[in-house]
């Protein structure tokens, strides 16, 4: 079931530098979430915070709560590899796992997880390759290596794979830069089916791309002094790109910055 997610006050640092500060937002359950703006703002970073991947780096840690349906991920008793299990991941480049068969790739996690009948394993592999639109490009070779497919079936494969645990959030950071055109539409397509069933957010670049995708749209910009990442707007995505309040959001999507 897709889970509301809701920030307050989160700032997260690399070490003594602090790269997002304050972040309070609410996404809520069954949408789309694009987070915008220029590079270095801290959008990545706050995305990895929702499943405690920031911490992972030497030195890094996260302030403030970052709840999911109202518990804070953050507090001392979570076991943090079941928030992991409830919030999948996709990242920028496609990166199966390279000695693994394509049905070994999608069913790593629920391995991982303990599931070892092979009828179940079997069931959430097609189940979840259906559900990033790959099954029937890859029924018949599921025994290949998943490095074998194309960049854009490669990252349907790593979408395969995130949602094979029946996670309730998928977060996914820029899964369509290293793609072309028209792996780029099957992804876009797939997000907008994928969100009748999980909340997702998802960090690009592209403009058009987070208009075409997204129900709600974050602003993230940092100034010239050296301030760390903030949130400078977060509206329905219509609004943001026809009439946003901040001229700075403004400026931004129309290029005149950033």
């Amino acid at each position: 079931m897709a889970k509301r997610i809701e920030a307050v006050n989160v700032s997260a640092y690399y070490g003594s530098f602090r790269a997002i500060d304050n972040i309070t937002m609410t996404i809520e359950p069954k949408s789309v979430t694009a987070l915008i703006g220029p590079s270095g703002c801290g959008k990545s970073t706050f995305l990895r915070s929702i499943n405690r991947m920031h911490e992972v780096l030497p030195g890094a840690k996260v302030d403030g709560q970052l709840m999911i349906d109202g518990q804070n991920i953050y507090d001392r008793d979570i076991d943090v590899t079941a928030v992991r299990r409830t919030i999948g991941m996709v990242f920028q480049r496609p990166n199966p796992f390279p000695t693994m068969s394509i049905y070994d790739n999608v069913v790593a996690g629920l391995k991982l997880n303990g599931v070892r009948r092979k009828a179940a394993l079997d069931d959430a592999c097609e189940k979840a390759l259906r559900g990033a639109n790959l099954w029937n490009e890859v029924k018949d070779r599921l025994n290949r290596p998943g490095a074998g497919l194309s960049g854009g079936q490669q990252q349907r494969l790593c979408i395969a794979r995130a949602i094979a645990v029946e996670p309730q959030v998928v977060l996914m950071d820029e899964p369509c830069s290293a793609l072309d055109p028209i792996s780029t539409l099957a992804i876009e397509d797939l997000i907008a089916e994928l969100k009748n069933q999980y909340t997702i957010v998802i960090v690009t670049h592209n403009m058009q791309q987070a208009a075409r995708v997204s129900d709600r749209t974050g602003f993230f910009s940092i100034d010239s002094t050296g301030e760390p990442g903030r949130l400078i707007e977060y509206d329905d995505t219509a609004k943001i790109f026809t009439n946003p309040s901040v001229k700075r959001t403004e400026d931004y999507i129309t290029g005149r910055f950033g």
